[in-house]
Order: C-alpha cells, then structure tokens, then sequence
C-alpha cells in the first residue's frame, strides 16, 4: 500500500514536471509567433486557461488546447497585456530618470514610482487567471485584479514572492529559462490564484453582506477562451 502510494505521487510528480517543462516551451514558441510583444498576452491567457483546466482534473492534450486558445483569444488577451506592458515600461523608464538623480524631490519620486511598480506586478499576478476563471467586461478586469491584490495582501505577498523567486533563479541560472522557468512560474500563480479566487467565492457566498471582490455570477471560464 505504502508503495504503491509513493509511486502514485513520483508518477504525478514526474509528469507535473513534464507538463510545466511542455507549458514553459509552448509559450516561449507563441510568444515568438506573435513577435513577442503582440504573443506574450495570448501566450499567458492559454497558458492560465491551461493551468485551470489541469486544476479541475481535465485531461485534454495541451498542445491543442494551447493552440485553440491562443488563437482564439489573441485579440481579446492584448487589450488586457498591452496596457500593462506600457505602463511596466513607463515605470520602468521613469524610475531610471529619478532613481540617477540625486536631490530630495527625484528620490521620492522615485521611491513613489517603485511602490507603484509593485502593485502593479502584484495585480498583474491576478490578471490573467482572473480572465481564464471569469468572464467579465475587458475593462473591469484589471480593474477586479488590482481589487483583489490590494484587499488580499497576503495572497499578493505570497505571488509577489514567487514571482521574485522565479526571476532571482532565472538570473541566476539561466538555463532554467527555455526549460522551466516561466511554465513554473505560471503552474504556481495560476494554481494559488485559483485557490485564492474559490475561497472568496466561498466567503462571499457565506456572507453576501460582506460584498464581493469579483462581480457575482460570472464564476466561470469565459465562452471565448473554451476549447
């Protein structure tokens, strides 16, 4: 019995990793496809979708399944990354101009800007699995997304870490990149945010006067992102 339980958990173990690695490569390939600005959105969006569906138990081949959402959500997942990545670069560029000055004024602004650099990441954790469980307006989710990060710290705190985590070993072993990195980072995002999002579903549905972070009814997979 025992043995047969550890082998049960190495097998899992073992072809969660073959997934993650499979995940990792098939995002790197349609980010490139859509020339990397223009394929990370739709690249992270199938991926999330992907992710959910192996939380729920289904077993659907990933490649076809990365494919079919890819495509089918290409448009739709843009308009939710392109905003984010100009406001990362914005960030971005200003902290570089204040941060090199060294006067009262620059360094609080550059203090300012950091703090905002953060909060942005931590809502941006959310943002993409929000779109693979909910179907929302484009424009209320990354408003629900910094919602959520800011009235559930810890949760963001523990994403954030991750996500630091996950870039710290990047840096450090960059062979990790083409095979692991990234699948992993967004296997463990994805599967916490899904936690998070079914326990404030709970808490909402056993107190509804507590009000919600995500707007009732609109708990499931969105009709576009199905395979």
């Amino acid at each position: 019995m025992l043995s047969g339980s550890f082998s049960a958990r190495a097998y899992l173990f073992f072809d969660t990793l073959l997934w993650i690695a499979c995940l990792n490569l098939l995002w790197i390939l349609f980010t490139l496809l859509g020339l990397g600005v223009l394929g990370a959105g739709p690249a992270t969006a199938a991926a999330q979708i992907a992710v959910r569906k192996r939380a729920r138990g289904d077993a659907m081949p990933l490649l076809r399944s990365f494919g079919a959402n890819y495509f089918r959500n290409f448009g739709r997942a843009n308009v939710l990354a392109l905003p984010v990545l100009a406001a990362a670069v914005a960030l971005s560029m200003n902290w570089n101009y204040f941060s090199a000055s060294g006067d009262l004024f620059s360094q609080l602004m550059a203090a300012g800007i950091f703090v905002a650099a953060i909060f942005l990441a931590g809502a941006t954790c959310y943002l993409f699995p929000l779109y693979a469980r909910y179907e929302l307006p484009l424009g209320q989710y990354l408003l629900t997304s910094s919602r959520f990060a800011f009235r559930h710290l810890a949760g963001t705190v523990i994403l954030l870490f991750l996500s630091a985590a996950a870039f710290y070993a990047s840096t450090t072993v960059p062979g990790l990149i083409p095979f692991f990195s990234i699948g992993a980072w967004l296997y463990v995002t994805g599967w916490l945010c899904d936690r998070f999002f079914t326990a404030n579903d709970e808490s909402v549905a056993g107190n509804p006067a507590a009000g919600a972070d995500i707007p009732a009814g609109k708990g499931s997979i969105p009709s576009a992102s199905v395979a």
